[in-house]
């Protein structure tokens, strides 16, 4: 049987982010536009069953892009298991960030329905089973039901979990431009190829900004690199 992906916005704001560029090894740095894998972890804080993934397809920014850099301390290292405690003035780091401030996106993803005879397939070696009769509706209408409500599994963040995020369901959206601005933002992270799930892999894509919209291609494209 034949399913066809039903595509869902929402509209996320926030009054800090940061999309970590991964190129930045010490000091973090955001993209100056919320990236495809942080907008999914978005939809799927609110939403997510093994049936289902989801794909985003477009970015409207809503409000100018605004920086702000300000210094904060970390923790430079880890708390052993075996270790009774850790004396944080011994591990303590001063690093800077350059965030974005005041942001506002709409976002696009579709709810794609992964059929019970591929998850049968895909799951084989976890000894797990798939009902054969489940279909794309019910999912279509639990994310519907919890997103109109503001229902979420875990708080929606922009980037880092510090940087909580407040969103909307927008019931019949009508795509429209952004901000007033073109602006070519380079190669930006797609999202995480997990086939090797021991090695995952970073995937780019060469993101534009046009009229403020930010079309994302398909992860099975040509304009996806791995």
């Amino acid at each position: 049987m034949e399913y066809h992906n039903k595509e869902y916005c929402l509209e996320v704001e926030g009054k800090l982010a940061c999309f970590t560029r991964p190129e930045m090894k010490i000091e973090r740095v955001s993209y100056d536009v919320i990236t495809p894998s942080a907008a999914r972890a978005i939809f799927e804080a609110i939403f997510w069953k093994p049936a289902i993934r989801w794909n985003i397809t477009r970015i409207e920014v809503l409000k100018p892009i605004k920086w702000i850099s300000f210094k904060r301390n970390e923790v430079g290292s880890l708390m052993s298991p075996r270790a009774s405690d850790l004396f944080i003035e011994d591990n303590r780091q001063q690093k800077s960030s350059l965030l974005l401030k005041d942001v506002h996106y709409r976002i696009y993803a579709e709810l794609e329905f992964i059929p019970p005879r591929k998850r049968n397939t895909e799951e084989k070696d976890k000894n797990t089973s798939v009902q054969a009769d489940e279909n794309p509706g019910k999912y279509n209408a639990m994310f519907e039901r919890r997103a109109k409500k503001g229902q979420c599994f875990n708080q929606p963040y922009l980037g880092c979990r510090e940087f909580s995020a407040n969103f909307t369901y927008i019931d019949n959206p009508i795509k429209g431009n952004g901000i007033q601005e073109d602006r070519d933002l380079g190669y930006m992270l797609y999202d995480m190829d997990f086939t090797n799930e021991k090695n995952p892999k970073p995937m780019f894509f060469r993101a534009i900004l046009k009229q403020g919209v930010l079309e994302v291609p398909a992860i099975n494209s040509e304009e996806v690199r791995r």
